[in-house]
């Protein structure tokens, strides 16, 4: 792939995103983790974290973040740009085993090398942007009929999940609350990439905002982010942030380069041997979040060995499993 200019400064806004990102997915949890004392948590269905500073730094972090993010996908593909996330699972990682005191295992620092390998052979071997000269041309690609496919398969997914599973499931599996913002997610990074075309051939001289296409894609990019925020919070709010990340970006990274690959049709211009290489690399992302979240408890078990003798009643179980969610809850 060579490097154009257009390529480096998406490559640099990229890393500059994924570095905000990874550090407001733990200043928020601390204000998640502070407004849980003081009220309903958010994983419970409260919103008493809107009261918190904590919460509300995490989220201008975020916002940074998602602004160089947002960027970055207005000048390069997003098979290039969204990868690159990974590196906001090492930077979380390691801020929430050394601030939130969530244990990061061996085994999970080699799951977290394993996502950055598999990003960079994806980002090496990613295809060039193709050349667009209006908001027009994206509207006509997301109006084929293999985008609207996927695009109401993700509607009827995620509708599902919300008003079906959320309630029965959310507080047991994250893959509801993730599903959600992934599933969302891949359609937002489409319209997040609209926009941003609209806005960079604006700046260069044609006004994009004459066409409705470009009222259209503003209004899907701020629904489906509120519905994101809200569902990542309740993920954030229930689950171990060094699993959540993860998790969230090989979800959310899969399902973006899926729609990419179905609107922009990217992988038609190249071979077989760059698209193996990319399944390849996806596989090796695959495999460090899999190792990640089966060894994210290892070195959290209690030190106290029990006697094959000595019987553990179940009600002993739920105590130490509420006080450890209380000890959670308790760091701030």
């Amino acid at each position: 792939m060579g490097i154009s200019p257009d390529n480096v400064h998406g490559l640099v806004l990229a890393v500059s995103s994924s570095v905000f990102i990874g550090s407001s997915f733990i200043v928020k949890k601390k204000g998640l983790l502070k407004s849980g004392n003081n009220g309903t948590r958010a994983g419970a269905g409260g919103h008493s974290y809107l009261y918190e500073p904590w919460w509300w730094a995490g989220m201008i972090v975020m916002i940074v973040g998602e602004i160089a993010n947002f960027a970055a996908y207005a000048f390069a593909p997003a098979i290039l740009v969204t990868p690159l996330g990974a590196l906001s699972i090492i930077f979380s990682a390691v801020l929430a085993h050394f601030i939130l005191k969530e244990k990061l295992h061996i085994f999970g620092v080699l799951g977290c090398v394993l996502c950055v390998v598999g990003s960079t052979s994806i980002v090496l071997h990613a295809p060039q942007e193709r050349a667009i000269e209006s908001v027009k041309e994206v509207w006509h690609l997301a109006t084929e009929p293999g985008f609207l496919v996927y695009s109401g398969v993700v509607l009827v997914v995620v509708s599902v999940l919300i008003f079906r599973f959320a309630p029965l499931y959310g507080q047991k599996n994250m893959i509801v609350y993730v599903g959600i913002c992934s599933l969302m997610g891949s359609i937002t990074v489409m319209s997040v990439k609209a926009l941003g075309i609209a806005l960079k051939l604006t700046f260069s001289g044609s006004n994009q905002f004459i066409y409705y296409q470009t009222w259209l894609f503003t209004i899907v990019v701020v629904f489906a982010c509120l519905l994101q925020i809200n569902y990542l919070n309740k993920a954030l709010d229930t689950f171990n942030t060094a699993v959540i990340s993860p998790v969230y970006y090989v979800m959310f990274t899969s399902l973006t380069i899926l729609a990419s690959m179905i609107m922009f049709k990217e992988w038609d211009s190249q071979n077989a041997s760059q698209i193996v290489t990319e399944v390849c690399g996806f596989i090796t992302i695959l495999s460090g979040t899999f190792l990640l979240h089966r060894t994210k408890d290892m070195g959290n078990a209690p030190n106290s060995k029990s006697s094959p003798e000595t019987p553990v009643s179940t009600k002993e179980n739920s105590t130490t499993s509420a006080n450890t969610e209380e000890q959670q809850m308790a760091i701030f």
